[in-house]
């Protein structure tokens, strides 16, 4: 486990790789589930939480839901050849932060990941502030 966050060298790694792009899901204001893919993110690790940047993002439906339901989830991922799936998924609180480069920044409270540590593509899910660590069918 890192010790300056929540995510493990290996999740730390993936997260500082250039991705082309990730997904991040917001609670749109009728419950249901909203997802747009983010070109521009990164892992503060001296917080542990994923900053998530765009191109007019204080306008945005993801900002809105941000600001009213303080929940967010981000998911990061691809397949190396021959068919390797790897990512990452983090849910938690999120918080909408205006200024000169606006972000919607995500503290995790659940880490999901698979195939990031080159011997098993079994998901890996734990819950943050517990530190439960646990296959799971996620």
């Amino acid at each position: 486990m890192n010790r300056m966050n929540a995510f493990t060298d290996a999740e730390t790694a993936y997260l500082r790789d250039v991705h082309p792009m990730a997904r991040l899901a917001t609670v749109g204001g009728d419950g249901t589930p909203h997802v747009m893919p983010v070109g521009m993110y990164r892992l503060d690790e001296a917080s542990g939480a994923i900053d998530t940047l765009g191109r007019d993002l204080t306008a945005t439906k993801k900002w809105r839901d941000v600001l009213r339901t303080g929940r967010a989830a981000l998911v990061a991922d691809d397949v190396l050849p021959p068919w390797t799936p790897r990512g990452i998924e983090v849910r938690g609180r999120a918080e909408a932060i205006d200024g000169p480069e606006p972000v919607i920044r995500i503290h995790p409270e659940r880490i999901v990941g698979w195939g990031l540590d080159q011997t098993t593509t079994q998901r890996n899910a734990r819950d943050v502030e517990s530190r439960k660590v646990g296959a799971s069918n996620e």
